[in-house]
């Protein structure tokens, strides 16, 4: 008769030996995991791009040596790979991280970085390109209490208004110097000058500029609101940089950042108008940077809805990964 082979059985230190020290953990768990996520787009398509997750749990249980990290692994894989991401997935995600260690923790929190593509129309020529948006949306559960938060970072164009001032005086004084002693100008004169290197004799600085904001959202909406958000905010601050750009683009963007000359005070003031208004947004934080072409720093504005107690992102420091 065959002798039946013993499987010996693995050693689950994690599960069953004290801790060395004693104490509760905020937070445990694994970052930078990589995997493809399906997102729902606002025209009624589905993208796949690739995420980097993050996905903690407490342990309140100050003896316990840790928690059980496969389980939230495959967790998180099988629900990314047969459904899009929306908040009723990630809540009922975290539910199942809370459920996976009943006797150890009582928060979840995840977090999904990666980027969103659109694609973007070319302001006057019948072209089009893509543009990357990163985005970062956040999720936490205590109980029955779930929180939402989205992450983004929209690119822009900044033209300073003292900078344009200051230019403007030097052109003044140039054409009064070029013509001051020829008596009568012709609008033809005018007109050549205005179109010569003399006519833009110094021009104001612009640079690129960034809008890092945090959106506590509603999570009763049922998909998230990707495109609505970037495009409030491109609409309030006019310039968003482009994509495909030929000269006639080239030329209406001149013309929008020569109508929106601002500090960034004023990009600031005007996400903050953008945002008060989205019935999706319970609380926002926004920084607006602009990384100046004048100094070695940048000029950077903060502002938030104003909420009571101040903004409180969901994952704290815990991710190490932010757009704000």
């Amino acid at each position: 008769m065959k002798e039946r082979k013993q499987v010996a059985v693995m050693p689950d230190v994690a599960s069953h030996a004290n801790a060395q020290i004693a104490g509760k953990l905020d937070w445990v768990g694994m970052n930078e995991i990589e995997l493809p996520v399906m997102l729902d787009t606002s025209d009624g398509r589905q993208t796949q791009t690739t995420a980097r997750v993050t996905a903690f749990v407490d342990l309140e249980r100050p003896e316990k040596r840790g928690i059980h990290m496969s389980r939230l692994y495959l967790l998180l894989d099988q629900a990314l790979a047969e459904h899009t991401v929306t908040p009723a997935l990630l809540r009922h995600l975290l539910r199942d991280f809370l459920e996976s260690h009943e006797d150890l923790s009582s928060h979840a929190m995840l977090r999904l970085d990666f980027d969103y593509m659109v694609r973007r129309k070319s302001l006057k020529s019948d072209n089009s390109g893509w543009k990357r948006y990163p985005i970062s949306i956040i999720a936490g559960l205590t109980g029955r209490d779930f929180c939402l938060e989205m992450a983004l970072r929209i690119t822009y164009s900044s033209t300073c208004p003292c900078s344009a001032a200051l230019a403007r005086q030097l052109i003044q004084d140039q054409f009064r110097k070029d013509f001051d002693e020829s008596g009568e100008v012709s609008a033809q004169d005018v007109l050549d000058w205005l179109g010569s290197e003399q006519g833009i004799v110094a021009t104001p600085h612009s640079q690129r500029s960034a809008a890092d904001l945090r959106l506590q959202l509603a999570p009763s909406f049922e998909a998230f609101p990707f495109d609505q958000m970037i495009n409030a905010v491109e609409d309030a601050l006019k310039t968003p940089v482009q994509a495909a750009v030929k000269r006639e683009d080239e030329q209406a963007f001149a013309l929008l950042n020569g109508q929106n000359l601002m500090f960034c005070e004023d990009a600031a003031r005007r996400v903050q108008t953008a945002l008060s208004s989205e019935e999706r947004v319970i609380d926002f934080w926004a920084r607006c940077s602009h990384f100046e072409s004048l100094h070695p720093h940048n000029a950077v504005a903060i502002v938030t809805k104003g909420v009571e107690g101040g903004y409180k992102p969901i994952d704290g420091q815990a991710a190490g990964r932010t757009h704000g």
